[in-house]
């Protein structure tokens, strides 16, 4: 066959392979055989411990703490906190995607099952879903294990003791035995409706990236017409950014209308959720003409990579990428910070918490927006260069 013997044919198979390799790794390489490691959450022992009749001392509270500090096998970092009050705190400040918050009557509640009238401690558990979605849904099962496996060693020393008494057993007292204390879930800062299951920061980052690429990629070829006509480099650079960064604003509100309007997305701190993706937008797009401007189309692949390659990072929780994959991918990626900016403003409740997001941000525009209107001046600079010769 003489089509085979065509060069053209060979090159496109081996691109194929190459495009596969690429998108392969940029979306599965990430995300297959994630697992969770070293998730931050607060153990909170508040457990007084009780006397014994025997004159000694029952102290649950230190003894599950002991234990669930020597287990290697949970993938879990205990922070030991002295309050409910500072584990929420941390909570707020997104430092742990859960608590774990042992009662102060713990020890004196198993120690009533005893009686014809026990009284269960409650055992809470704090899970942070708006932190990320998939962490926190690993540390609330997580939690519910460790909380089950305590109440089956308490019915078990609970019965041994009983065991060693003569007198018969009342029926409640009995029945509170398969429940040595309560448990109590509370989610804090939940996800709000139509979320995505609090993917929305995500997907508003994606949807803010691929606009911006779009005006930034047509912004550019307008500008290269207006050269061919003549116009100075500067005076087209400087009118590319304008009308981009117009763009970006009127973009930005119809994306977050479109959200809430459409499809019911429930959004606390619109405005300041508008305004930060406005200030995302900004920051893409101005990273985004700079590279075309500077380097041409090649910028497009680039760009488009790095869209492949972080779509997968920032859908995960950190703890659950490879340690390659933080140090080189999702520690600089703007998308991270983005992302993280958003989960804080419409999660968290406000600007305070996304204060690094901001920085990162204004950093970027700035850096980006002044290489942008350089390329105007080196283009200029080049031309007056080539006539002089």
């Amino acid at each position: 066959m003489v089509f085979v013997k065509q060069r053209l044919l060979w090159i496109g198979i081996v691109v194929v392979f190459v495009v596969i390799m690429i998108f392969g790794l940029a979306m599965m390489g990430s995300a297959l055989g994630a697992k969770p490691k070293d998730l931050p959450v607060a153990l909170v022992v508040l457990d007084q411990g009780a006397d014994l009749p025997n004159g000694g001392k029952l102290a649950i509270g230190e003894t599950i703490t002991s234990k669930l500090l020597e287990l290697e096998d949970l993938p879990v970092a205990w922070e030991v906190l002295d309050s409910e009050e500072e584990a929420r705190k941390g909570l707020d400040d997104q430092s742990y995607y859960g608590a774990l918050i042992i009662p102060s009557d713990l020890s004196s509640g198993v120690l009533s099952l005893q009686t014809p009238d026990p009284k269960p401690g409650t055992v809470k558990i704090l899970v942070n879903e708006g932190m990320n979605v998939q962490a926190a849904a690993a540390v609330k099962q997580i939690l519910g294990q460790v909380a089950s496996g305590v109440k089956r060693e308490l019915t078990k020393q609970a019965l041994t003791m009983i065991g060693q008494q003569t007198q018969q057993l009342p029926v409640r007292a009995a029945e509170a035995l398969l429940a040595p204390f309560d448990v109590e879930e509370l989610i804090v800062h939940p996800v709000g409706e139509n979320n995505a299951n609090g993917s929305a920061p995500n997907m508003l980052t994606q949807i803010m990236w691929l606009g911006s690429m779009v005006a930034s990629i047509f912004l550019f070829l307008a500008a290269g017409k207006e050269k061919e006509k003549g116009y100075g480099s500067w005076a087209v650079v400087s009118s590319q950014t304008a009308a981009g960064l117009l763009t970006v604003f009127a973009a930005s509100g119809f994306l977050m209308w479109m959200a809430s309007s459409w499809y019911g997305m429930e959004i606390d701190g619109l405005t300041e959720a508008w305004l930060f993706l406005w200030l995302a937008g900004t920051a893409f797009f101005l990273l985004q003409s700079s590279l075309l401007n500077w380097i041409g189309f090649p910028a497009v692949a680039l760009l488009v990579l790095l869209l492949f390659f972080s779509m997968p990072v920032i859908n995960m929780a950190p703890e659950f990428l490879t340690e390659t994959t933080r140090d080189w991918l999702y520690s600089w990626t703007p998308f991270r910070f983005v992302t993280e900016g958003l989960r804080s403003i419409m999660y968290f409740g406000g600007t305070d918490v996304a204060a690094a997001s901001y920085s990162v941000l204004w950093w970027l525009a700035g850096t980006c927006f002044v290489l942008l209107l350089a390329s105007g001046v080196r283009k200029k600079a080049a031309a007056v260069k080539a006539v002089s010769q």
